[in-house]
């Protein structure tokens, strides 16, 4: 029976309690961040940044509710096992996906000098150094392989169909409606910034291919199987809608705490780490996270919010600088 979810209507938001922790949440590491500036440069300005991401992503959503107003509220958690799986299946994930993790960190240090996150160096922000594409292809092997296609194929061993992955949709016109509509939003916002059309015809016609591929394989898959199509539904059976919501959100940016520049040394530098990392991925993690909830097909978030913007808008010249192309 499908039950009350995030897009069901602004009163339902408002009475849920973990609205107003998530809330306390963003304004705790506002503040802690920006009191932390002195000691981190980049931090600077990074709070209202992320604010104004924020409520530009809110924007993105109530848009998105809009379009999907006419279509059924899902409960995901009927998708996933009874709880006492459920609850195994989610700690055995979760104590896996942080295994991969930090041994991806110390493999990544070990071979090239900078841990496997879930983004390559200077994605989205810009380059500190170049990668050669011996390290680009096997950050992108490590993700798919490790969180993307062993996952899929243990699930799906396990009797798990595609629909109860959040990988089938059960509405495609209006998928692609919601897709094009976020995309073009998306996208639109990447153009007031380092973009693609900054770079020749050839960097765009070579680079603009590669970066998709790269990026679909390296952080586009791994974060819909392992977050939206496995954990969320395990997330819906285990608590209640709104939740369930923000956990797939937060997770998110949990997933990319070893991205390149964080330091886990001290107990300054771990927090400084976090809080840049959160204030600038949590935003994106409520898109990915609504998109998934009011569709149940994790193949919207990708499409609209991830492989093509800003994977291909922005990272293209990233990519362009890695493999040097003229």
């Amino acid at each position: 029976m499908a039950q009350p979810a995030i897009g069901s209507g602004f009163k339902y938001v408002l009475r849920q309690p973990s609205s107003y922790i998530a809330l306390l949440f963003w304004i705790l590491l506002c503040l802690v961040g920006t009191a932390l500036t002195r000691h981190a440069p980049a931090l600077a300005g990074h709070a209202i940044r992320s604010s104004i991401a924020l409520v530009l992503i809110l924007l993105m959503i109530g848009l998105a509710a809009l379009i999907t107003r006419k279509r059924p509220i899902l409960d995901l958690g009927e998708r996933a096992p009874e709880r006492s799986i459920a609850t195994r299946e989610t700690i055995l994930l979760v104590l896996y996906g942080a295994a991969v993790m930090v041994i991806g960190r110390i493999v990544g240090q070990h071979l090239f000098g900078e841990g496997i996150a879930l983004h390559l160096n200077g994605s989205l922000v810009g380059a500190t150094r170049i990668q050669p594409p011996t390290e680009v292809f096997t950050w992108a092997a490590w993700n798919f392989t490790l969180f993307a296609l062993i996952p899929y194929l243990v699930f799906r061993l396990r009797g798990y169909s595609n629909y109860q992955l959040n990988l089938k949709s059960a509405n495609v016109p209006n998928d692609l409606l919601v897709i094009l509509v976020v995309l073009a939003c998306s996208a639109g916002l990447d153009m007031t910034g380092p973009n693609i059309f900054q770079l020749t015809a050839h960097q765009q016609l070579v680079g603009g291919p590669l970066a998709f591929i790269i990026h679909l394989l390296g952080t586009d898959l791994p974060i819909m199987i392992f977050i939206y199509a496995i954990l969320v539904p395990r997330y819906a059976k285990l608590f209640s809608p709104m939740t369930a919501y923000l956990l797939g959100a937060f997770t998110y940016p949990t997933m990319h705490l070893f991205e390149s520049g964080t330091h886990y040394s001290t107990l300054l530098s771990a927090a400084l780490s976090a809080i840049f990392i959160y204030l600038g991925l949590f935003p994106a993690g409520l898109m990915k996270s609504f998109l998934t909830f009011r569709t149940g097909n994790a193949w919207v978030h990708l499409w609209a919010f991830h492989a093509i913007s800003p994977h291909v808008t922005v990272d293209t010249r990233l990519i362009v600088h890695d493999f040097n192309i003229p």
